[in-house]
This record gives structure tokens, C-alpha cells and sequence, in this order.
């Protein structure tokens, strides 16, 4: 992470582009969900 700019302190760098590539991570719909947690007995409580 960069630090603060020297203009402002408390105002952090916006973020590196590495960072702003991230994908976010896949949601699963609830049929999704079951269908896998289905496939992984060893998951189940």
C-alpha cells in the first residue's frame, strides 16, 4: 500500500493496479449452493 500523499495526511493513494484488478468473488445462488454442498458429504454438519 502507498503511503499518504504529502498534500494531505489523512488521504491515502488510491489503490495500485494490481488491487483494482482483483475480481470479486462468485456469489452462489441458492441451487448452486445446495448442488455442492450435495457433492461434499465431508462438509456436511
Amino acid at each position: 500500500m502507498k503511503p499518504p500523499s504529502k498534500d494531505n495526511p489523512r488521504t491515502y493513494a488510491p489503490p495500485t493496479p494490481k488491487v483494482a484488478r482483483m475480481k470479486p468473488g462468485k456469489v452462489l445462488t441458492a441451487a448452486e449452493k445446495a448442488q455442492f454442498l450435495a457433492s461434499r458429504p465431508d462438509l456436511k454438519k
